[in-house]
């Protein structure tokens, strides 16, 4: 059982470097500009993983209410 949960924490620790790699190859750690909408998109990239050289390029569109003058 314990052996199960080992890999099972390297598989998903992969998983989450490959998303890392392909964000960093998309140039999305680069500019100053953080929008709730480039956040977003850099969580996705991460979590999709491999699925990113598979064709899957997730992106996030939010909009934050601006605030009242």
């Amino acid at each position: 059982m314990r052996s199960r949960s080992r890999i099972g924490v390297v598989v998903v620790v992969v998983w989450l470097v490959i998303g890392v790699i392909a964000t960093a190859q998309r140039h999305y750690f680069s500019g100053s500009d953080t929008t709730c909408a480039k956040a977003g998109t850099v969580a996705v990239t991460i979590v999709a993983g491999p699925l990113n050289y598979v064709g899957a390029n997730p992106k996030v569109k939010c909009h934050l209410p601006q605030p009242s003058k």
